[in-house]
């Protein structure tokens, strides 16, 4: 029996556990929220997913996590300029997604943002991106796939705003264990399945994910 309960203790330690959440447009209380939960719910990772920033000042956002000691990575949202999102990376160490994957405990990440308000860009490119990021974690067998905007033929177009065609066929052709997004405020936390990969609007509130 104790080496049943050490195997399964094993697995689990092999396991990624995540809080990703989006959408925080620069309140320091949503972001110390967040980071006290990152903790509480000890996550090995806290992924942002865009519109970090905003019209409330966004004065040391992303400090709470650093002082929580969590590691963080993001994609800019349509409310991040690239300074924005180079500002962010620098001031605090944290990496963009968008200009190269990560792995984590054996998990490969990668996506694309929406800077400068650039919420759809060109569907090929797009695609070729998140293709060619894809190709490069070949050997992993999980992946999670972040953008701020969501994709087509989605729930999250029940908002009446339209995802994007090159996230969807990404998704389409990938494969990701997760999709994970934001954007669409009041269909926070709705959840759906494109194939094998499970789709997430994450929201401000965030979702907490173990893989």
């Amino acid at each position: 029996m104790e080496k049943i309960k050490e195997k399964k203790e094993q697995k689990r330690d092999n396991k990624l556990k995540i809080l990703a959440a989006g959408d925080i447009h620069g309140s320091s209380s949503i972001s110390r929220k967040l980071a006290e939960r990152a903790e509480k719910e000890n996550v090995d990772l806290v992924i942002l997913i865009g519109d970090i920033t905003g019209a409330v000042p966004t004065k040391n956002i992303i400090k709470p996590f650093i002082d929580k000691h969590k590691k963080v990575i993001f994609v800019p949202g349509n409310w991040e300029t690239q300074e924005d999102a180079e500002t962010l990376s620098k001031m605090y160490g944290i990496k963009n997604v968008e200009k190269n994957y990560v792995v984590y405990n054996g998990v490969g990440i990668f996506g694309v943002g929406a800077a400068d308000w650039n919420l759809y860009p060109d569907d090929e490119k797009t695609l070729a991106h998140l293709r060619k990021e894809n190709e490069k974690l070949k050997n992993l067998e999980k992946k999670i796939m972040i953008s701020h905007i969501h994709a087509a033929g989605t729930k999250s177009e029940l908002s009446g705003i339209p995802g994007s065609d090159g996230i969807r066929e990404a998704i389409n052709k990938i494969q990701p264990n997760l999709f994970l997004s934001g954007h669409i405020h009041e269909l926070e936390g709705v959840e759906e399945k494109i194939g094998k990969t499970k789709v997430v609007n994450v929201g401000k509130r965030g979702k907490v994910f173990e893989i």
